[in-house]
């Protein structure tokens, strides 16, 4: 019977001592030649596919804006960073970044889907569907006409929905919402496009909505009773506890002065 004889503690220790250095020369090697692979210029993004909504964008605009941003490799770029770049872009809402083997990159697009003007005369800016209010060119807007809603810019979805609420009720007097405003202490205040004021009145928007849908479905009623339509309204108020005060063009409740009798 042959017996090895045990191998010195010395000799284990550097075959042991090898094998780490022979597993990390190859883990070098192996990085080195990833890094190499992931840089390459082959992987390198030469173009970019965009879809989805692009009315508001065009190849010269992205080229500009969002082609600095771009840095890297098909590997190598950063996606996150890309979506920034491209939602960055005025009329951009949403982008989808996403990689398309072995240099390109595909890209969907949504688009600001416009709502209504927002803030004061002279500082306009955008309110898109969602309630979020954005910047853009307001010469593309194709919209003909399209409301002006203002107020705290934290409110901006609520007061949409308010609008969108009172909206319908004015429409089927052949009336139309013309401006919106939330002021600072909660008053909510509306203009028609007759020209006319209304204020709606303190609460929360419920008690606003529940509130002027009362008076625009007594408004016809009110305004027969002195040979007028709704189209006659000048103004209303309607904080009153029991009902509305309202002024109608061409009716007036004051008596007509009298001249005293010349002698």
């Amino acid at each position: 019977m042959k017996i090895n004889p045990a191998v010195p503690m010395d000799v284990r220790f550097m075959r042991l001592i090898g094998s780490l250095l022979l597993l990390i020369f190859a883990g070098m090697a192996l990085s080195a030649l990833a890094s190499l692979i992931l840089r390459h210029p082959f992987f390198a993004i030469r173009g970019v596919t965009v879809t989805g909504d692009i009315e508001h964008s065009n190849a010269v605009t992205l080229r500009a804006n969002v082609g600095p941003h771009l840095a890297g490799t098909f590997f190598t770029l950063d996606l996150q960073a890309a979506r920034h770049a491209f939602e960055s872009m005025p009329w951009v809402r949403q982008a989808i970044v996403q990689r398309a083997f072995p240099n390109r990159l595909k890209v969907t697009l949504q688009e600001q889907r416009v709502a209504a003007y927002w803030g004061e005369e002279g500082e306009l800016k955008l309110l898109n569907v969602q309630g979020e209010v954005f910047e853009a060119n307001l010469g593309e807007i194709e919209q003909e006409k399209l409301p002006r809603l203002s107020g705290p810019s934290s409110q901006a979805g609520q007061i949409l929905r308010v609008y969108q609420a009172l909206r319908p009720m004015f429409e089927r007097l052949s009336l139309s919402i013309e401006e919106l405003m939330l002021t600072g202490r909660g008053l909510w205040r509306m203009r028609l496009d007759n020209g006319a004021e209304v204020l709606l009145g303190l609460g929360q928007p419920d008690e606003v909505v529940g509130r002027t849908r009362q008076f625009a479905q007594t408004l016809t009623q009110v305004a027969s009773r002195y040979g007028r339509t709704p189209s006659a309204i000048e103004s209303a108020d309607l904080r009153h506890e029991d009902g509305y005060a309202l002024r109608l063009r061409g009716v007036s409740t004051l008596a007509p002065a009298t001249s005293p009798d010349r002698k």
